[in-house]
């Protein structure tokens, strides 16, 4: 294919595409970047074998990168859902951003490692939410990937805020839905930091803003990659007198999921 894919080209592409096809050029545009295994589990989980899935993934990757519909990234990720082997990571190429018709074609530029790793540590939150769904462990019915999820507001002194989280989710057990405000925590912020950011929160509830739009506020979740951080996040909002601590909960990694199944109530 051409450096340049004209309209014809476009069009004929376009054509081409499978559904499938289409589906992973809109969940690499939805988070930005997404490992190999990702896609695989987002997208490749319906094979008999996971030896299929990959090797059936594999291969529509590569076609897709050959069509300039995606793009790999000079990173490669090890660990969380990479099975501990280097797994590529893709954003979309060229025809890929003009096939989501938003008029971007700019070359995107090689970001920096930690902007990438951070972003795969959301999608690797969003897939496992996806998969413990599809085994039945709670309904997802909604998830806002950033910056979908971001939200504007007034705060306390008429100036425009804008909240950042990470995800957004809505999920239900039995009768009842369940909203959350997800920070996918890397470790590396000081209590200032952290405590800044819970009061940012704090600031958009009492804004009513959230309230108004989906009836509720959420549950703000911090999500930590180990215990021991857990516990240094936990100890940073309960030193801040001015924090409505029950807004907040902290787990790690490995417990979200018994937390969205209501085993940490």
């Amino acid at each position: 294919m051409s450096a340049r894919v004209g309209r014809r080209g476009l069009a004929r592409l376009g054509m081409e595409l499978s559904e499938r096809d289409f589906q992973i050029l809109h969940s690499v545009a939805r988070h930005r970047f997404l490992s190999a295994k990702q896609i695989e589990q987002l997208h490749f989980h319906e094979h008999a074998s996971s030896l299929t899935a990959a090797r059936v993934c594999r291969r529509v990757l590569a076609r897709l990168v050959e069509q300039r519909v995606l793009e790999r990234l000079k990173h490669r990720v090890v660990g969380g859902l990479h099975a501990g082997s280097a797994s590529h990571v893709y954003c979309l190429g060229p025809a890929g951003r003009r096939l989501r018709a938003d008029g971007d074609v700019r070359v995107a530029r090689e970001p920096s490692q930690a902007f990438v790793e951070h972003t795969l540590d959301i999608a690797d939150t969003h897939v496992r939410l996806r998969e413990a769904a599809r085994a039945g462990a709670f309904e997802l019915l909604s998830v806002e990937v950033e910056p979908a999820c971001w939200r504007r507001f007034l705060g306390t002194g008429g100036g425009r805020e804008t909240l950042r989280p990470d995800l957004y989710v809505i999920s239900a057990r039995g009768e009842f839905e369940y909203c959350w405000f997800l920070e996918i925590d890397r470790g590396r912020e000081g209590p200032s930091a952290l405590q800044r950011k819970c009061r940012r929160y704090q600031s958009y509830r009492s804004s009513g803003k959230e309230q108004q739009r989906a009836g509720t506020f959420p549950l703000v979740v911090w999500v930590t990659p180990d215990n021991q951080r857990a516990r240094a996040v936990e100890k940073a909002i309960r030193s801040a007198r001015s924090l409505t601590q029950e807004l907040f909960r902290v787990v790690s990694a490995s417990e979200l999921l018994h937390l969205f199944t209501g085993g940490l109530e």
